[in-house]
């Protein structure tokens, strides 16, 4: 591809769960709990790494078996113990930088459950990825958030 392009969007999802917000932000901030659905980062060898503190990095790698390799590299700017985190991240395809991010995920108290409002900010390169790709990929991520937390809830 020669000709160089970005493309800017922000979306936004919504989930609610059956799990208080204590329980919802333990699943992001906890290594072990965060490997039960983000995708890839159980499978052994990905060299996947979760510091969540601020400054820390999160590294995810993963992909089909016949390539590409895509790159999760982010960091965290802000965390409110419970409530609230904000981090970026570059997106690569093997060497190729497809992605900036800066996300926002809010946890907010809803009866015995928690709303999750993720808003992403991207600029996105050269037509390697777009918004609705990431927004459907991150959808399917909330998903899979919900389901390990009935799991988890359920074998307590």
């Amino acid at each position: 591809m020669n000709e160089r392009s970005v493309a800017h969007d922000t979306f936004v999802i919504e989930r609610t769960y059956g799990a208080p917000p204590a329980r919802v932000f333990k699943a992001w901030a906890e290594p072990a709990a965060k490997a039960r659905w983000f995708a890839g980062a159980g499978e052994p060898g990905n060299g996947y790494e979760l510091d969540f503190r601020v400054g820390g990095r999160e590294v995810n790698r993963g992909g089909p078996p016949d390539g590409p390799v895509y790159l999760f590299d982010a960091r965290y700017h802000e965390i409110v113990d419970g409530e609230r985190f904000v981090f970026s991240y570059d997106m690569y395809a093997d060497a190729t930088c497809i992605s900036v991010s800066v996300t926002t995920v809010e946890l907010r108290s809803e009866g015995a459950g928690t709303r999750l409002v993720y808003t992403e900010q991207g600029a996105f390169f050269d037509g390697h990825d777009t918004s609705e790709q990431r927004r459907e990929g991150t959808a399917g991520l909330l998903d899979a958030l919900g389901i390990s937390l009935e799991q988890t809830a359920s074998a307590r």
